[in-house]
């Protein structure tokens, strides 16, 4: 049953719903840092207690990079009853993105499209607002890139990561961005190898000053076998502490009827959940447990959250559902998740992970 709070949130997200995305994303925001969205107890459900890369976590449920990429709103974000919140992606340099309009949603399929490109304000803006949460609770991760014309993207990840890591819960290189041009080649082996051992030297003297941070690396839905299994092999000899499964696809499914479902860009949303779920599969199958894994791409319910836990996933993010479930939806899932890991037979998030490929 709904509250009369939870309506008018839904009132609101159905009033953003006729304003264009963008717009409304920004309005989404700005109504959050004000103190109007939900507020729902993360550590409700004792049973969704985890730890994730020695993080402990009151719930698996956490809000995926790309929705407040200059860390303006993490605090809010934790109060509406994430376990966690992904800030970013922060380019070392601020950079516009990619011309507008840039976002669309595709209404009928429960999905967006976004080629946004990185735009963000920098890491200078970002780390004044990542180093103002001190003293505060709750788990909050820093997603760092590349900027568009960098002539050594390399370098980009070493100093974003250098400059987020005092202040962040967790660090996360996103190299699977489809909307910034060769962004993802850094995927393949021989570039990978070169940006996991330049920011494995970075990291030790970062860890001697400030401590040890969880390191997680974010890949792309669009990999094929020998990808996938190059990069299980590969990670955890450079010291990385999690993988996150994944980013947008370009992939576009058939069954899409979207008036917008061929604009160019990055695929999220429901669309994406059986592709995002299947390279989850894989990469869970490829590790043997040796890394834990963060299943995103899809997650609008606590079944969908099952389901990416039970295919290897040991943390889930959600991000496209909100923009047509409204900020309330974490509390549902958290709600509907507690009560299938009952039903099922579950006394915890560890005891269901992999259940399905065992």
């Amino acid at each position: 049953m709904r509250t009369g709070v939870s309506f008018v949130h839904d009132l609101a997200t159905d009033a953003l719903r006729l304003i264009d995305p963008e717009t409304a994303h920004h309005a989404a925001l700005a109504g959050l840092r004000a103190g109007l969205g939900p507020r729902a107890r993360a550590d409700k459900f004792p049973r969704l207690r985890t730890t994730l890369a020695g993080l402990d976590l009151p719930n698996p449920i956490g809000m995926a990079a790309g929705f407040d990429k200059n860390c303006e709103a993490p605090d809010a974000l934790l109060v509406s009853g994430f376990g966690f919140v992904e800030c970013g992606t922060v380019t070392p340099l601020a950079q516009e993105g990619n011309p507008k309009p840039r976002i669309f949603r595709l209404g009928e399929d429960r999905s967006v499209i976004n080629r946004l490109g990185f735009n963000n304000k920098g890491l200078d803006c970002f780390v004044d607002c990542l180093a103002a949460r001190a003293g505060k609770q709750g788990i909050v991760g820093a997603n760092v890139g590349a900027n568009k014309e960098s002539a050594d993207r390399a370098a980009d990840y070493v100093l974003g990561m250098g400059r987020v890591w005092k202040h962040a819960s967790y660090v996360t290189a996103n190299i699977s961005s489809p909307n910034t041009p060769g962004l993802r080649g850094l995927q393949e082996r021989g570039a990978l190898e070169d940006l996991l051992g330049r920011m494995r030297e970075a990291r030790a003297p970062l860890e001697a000053a400030h401590g040890r941070r969880p390191l997680f690396l974010k890949v792309a839905p669009d990999l094929d076998d020998v990808a996938v299994a190059d990069i299980a092999e590969l990670v955890p000899n450079y010291g990385l502490d999690a993988l996150i499964v994944s980013n947008t696809t370009l992939q576009r499914p058939p069954q899409l009827t979207s008036e917008y479902r061929d604009e160019a860009g990055g695929l999220s949303g429901q669309a994406l959940f059986q592709i995002s779920t299947q390279t989850l599969r894989l990469f869970a199958q490829a590790l043997q447990a040796r890394l834990p894994l963060i299943g995103v791409g899809g997650v609008a319910s606590g079944l969908n959250a099952l389901a990416k836990i039970k295919a290897g996933a040991s943390a889930v993010q959600l991000y496209s559902a909100m923009v047509f479930e409204g900020p309330g939806l974490v509390a549902r899932v958290l709600d509907e998740l507690d009560g299938l890991l009952a039903t099922e037979g579950f006394d915890s998030i560890a005891e269901a992970v992999g259940a399905d490929l065992r």
